[in-house]
């Protein structure tokens, strides 16, 4: 009974449009109708200021970090599975909450922050290093979409490096989950992939552009 509670809360968590809920309750506008209309923090920062768009990112970050933390030891007791696979079903779920939200009529983001909440509460280390290689190439680029996927890539990067080559003792369970990170980033980026090869990708400082 409790993995099934689990679940639904894990999907519901994922589920909160902090983006949208945020434009409303702040400026009375629908961050989708405006800047690249993407449900994210990068457009929240374009349409409200970096100030909401931290708080946004805060809140998209606890919806995978939350359910994976405080509910995958809970849930794992219930079931015949391990810590890290019930972690890992949670987490996942809740990612799947961001990108088909019950409360935005199942149109959500790109899942980007809410997989690395998730993956924060499970490689700390890993999500670490992303972040620096998000920020040295947002800042250096200011394109947002760039910084994700290589972000994502350095995940699954860095968990193979430590598995086979340093030995530290990461399960197969989550190494396939940092593939299918990776994966999941690279398809709810795909039109921005398309840009990028072109290059066409605009920065973040062209405002009302889609940059994400």
């Amino acid at each position: 009974m409790m993995f099934a509670v689990s679940i639904c809360i894990a999907y519901l968590a994922g589920s909160i449009p902090s983006a949208v809920w945020t434009g409303r309750l702040a400026k009375g506008v629908d961050v989708r109708q405006h800047g690249s209309g993407n449900m994210g923090a990068a457009n929240v920062a374009r349409v409200l200021g970096f100030q909401w768009a931290i708080v946004v990112g805060l809140v998209d970050v606890l919806k995978g970090f939350a359910p994976v933390f405080w509910l995958g030891p809970v849930a794992a007791n219930d079931v015949a599975l391990t810590i890290s696979a019930t972690s890992l079903i949670l987490g996942a779920t809740a990612i799947v909450g961001h990108l088909f939200p019950i409360f935005a009529r199942f149109k959500g983001g790109k899942g980007v922050l809410t997989a690395a909440g998730v993956f924060l509460a499970l490689l700390p280390l890993e999500v670490g290093l992303a972040l620096i290689v998000w920020l040295v190439v947002f800042l250096t680029t200011r394109i947002v979409s760039l910084g994700s996927i290589l972000a994502a890539l350095t995940v699954t990067i860095a968990v193979i490096i430590r598995r086979f080559v340093l030995d530290v003792p990461i399960g197969d369970s989550l190494v396939a989950a940092t593939f299918l990170l990776f994966v999941l980033v690279m398809f709810t980026h795909r039109s921005n992939v398309k840009r990028l090869l072109r290059g066409e990708e605009p920065r973040f400082r062209d405002r009302g552009t889609r940059s994400e």
